[in-house]
């Protein structure tokens, strides 16, 4: 489905009302407020344009001393953002795909590269492949990417989408309740949060990525590194 070209809201249009987001995507029986949930929907240009979508979200690991600036990275739309201050992440919990309960505690000692996404999303589906390709480069004892769903029909959709794109290699999880995203704060779709080994928000980024870029991999290395 093609997209509108890029349009620019301000802080007070991107207010949004948070009660009815899990009515989202298609089949998700939400009528009324899945078209309030669209509506206000940031939309984005380049390669096809980027969907932004309300929701939250404040976390962040491992981050460098004061003036160990990262390396500079850009998405489609936006820079990634370093926090000024690291900021420990709410206590979440989402599922697997096989259902089992999950919390970032499980990946205690690792940077983690937390994605929300939908399978409504284009932007989102377009930069899936790049995180699994970052992630089959990187991941290990030091780093993982945890792309979380906010598709409110679960597995249901979630599996055959991966399928049809054959991501087999890129770990997914599930938030149909939506609750974590407005935990973090998070402002739309694509929003990709970046948690250091400490369980800390050091930065985020709004919108799609070269995640398997060079100067993506660059940045997350920055975090990697021991702290000193």
């Amino acid at each position: 489905m093609p997209f509108d070209k890029q349009r620019v809201k301000s802080d007070a249009e991107t207010d949004w009302e948070y009660a009815g987001v899990g009515e989202t995507g298609p089949g998700g029986g939400g009528g009324r407020m899945r078209r309030l949930f669209r509506r206000r929907v940031l939309l984005g240009g380049f390669v096809g344009a980027a969907i932004l979508v309300a929701v939250g979200f404040g976390t962040g690991m491992l981050a460098p001393s004061a003036g160990d600036a990262p390396p500079a990275f850009r998405g489609q739309i936006a820079e990634f953002t370093p926090q000024a201050t690291p900021k420990p992440a709410p206590a979440i919990k989402f599922t697997d795909l096989d259902g089992t309960e999950r919390t970032l505690a499980d990946f205690a000692g690792r940077v983690v590269l937390l994605n929300y996404w939908a399978t409504w999303c284009a932007p989102c589906v377009e930069e899936m492949p790049a995180l699994e390709r970052l992630h089959a480069r990187l991941g290990g004892p030091g780093f993982t990417v945890a792309a979380v769903s906010v598709d409110r029909q679960g597995r249901n959709v979630v599996e055959p989408f991966l399928a049809k794109l054959s991501l087999d290699g890129l770990p997914i999880y599930l938030d149909r309740s939506n609750e974590t995203m407005r935990a973090f704060g998070v402002r739309g779709l694509p929003t990709t949060i970046l948690i250091d080994a400490q369980g800390r928000e050091v930065g985020r980024l709004e919108g799609a990525a070269a995640w398997d870029s060079p100067a993506a991999e660059a940045l997350i290395r920055h975090y990697m590194a021991p702290a000193g």
